[in-house]
This record gives C-alpha cells, structure tokens and sequence, in this order.
C-alpha cells in the first residue's frame, strides 16, 4: 500500500511521518525503515526504526530511490513498512515522473509512506486517490 503525504513546506509532513514511523515501530512485527535526505532527524525518531541518509548512499533520482528501497525489501523480507521523508528533494521535483516511481513501488510488500511538498491540485490525477493533505 501506497500512501502521500501532501502539504506545503511548514505544514508539519515531517512530525507526521515521524509519528506514523514511531507508531508502526509499536506495531510492526517486522522492520521498520525511515528515508530522509539527511541524517537531521537521528534523534527524533525511535531507536527500533532503520533511519537512512540517502545522501549517504548517493540516492538521486527516482530510479535510483526505487533500486535501494527494492533492495533493501529483496534483502530483508521482514520489511514492513518504510517511510520517505521529501520525496521530491530525493527524487527530484518532475511530478509526472512521480507517477511511474509510484506504480513500480505498489508491488513491493511494503506499505510505503512518502512525504511530499505539494498542493493535491498540483500531483498528477493518477495519484489523487493515494494522496492525504496535512
């Protein structure tokens, strides 16, 4: 399962995120994972959750976002949910590309979480009905 956090910058999409990671870390009977383009949230979130930098790993781009979380989950079945703080920033800012990075991680096992800088009038209509506003 897919699911969007959408919001404009200062709208609290990263406590959100942060929360929803601690409360499936409760949960989980599997791996927790948390992917933010810096290490800046080290202490916020709990000790049980997998944090990665993805400037540590040189993740750029969608494609090479989608081959780490797809290797990390082809690596670890016990991955249960994963979590992706400013999408964009990692990704990059092509909304349309979006679609596509969207579609091919709907078939992992995972439920993927990703946090996004935006207004739902501005994502792609494919994407409207996986998206929630902040």
């Amino acid at each position: 399962m897919i699911t969007l956090i959408l919001g404009l910058k200062g709208s609290g999409k990263t406590k959100k995120l942060m929360a929803m990671c601690n409360a499936a870390v409760e949960q989980s009977n599997g791996n927790v994972v948390f992917i933010e383009k810096d290490n800046t949230l080290t202490y916020d979130l709990s000790h049980k959750a997998r944090l990665v930098a993805a400037e540590d790993y040189a993740i750029k781009g969608f494609d090479s976002l989608y081959g780490y979380i797809a290797g990390m989950c082809a690596g670890n079945y016990d991955i249960t949910d994963i979590f992706v703080d400013s999408v964009l920033k990692i990704g990059g800012n092509d909304l349309a590309a979006l679609v596509p990075f969207v579609k091919k991680l709907a078939r992992l096992e995972a439920n993927v979480v990703m946090s996004i800088s935006a207004d739902k009038a501005d994502i792609p209509a494919e994407l409207a009905e996986i998206a929630q506003e902040i």
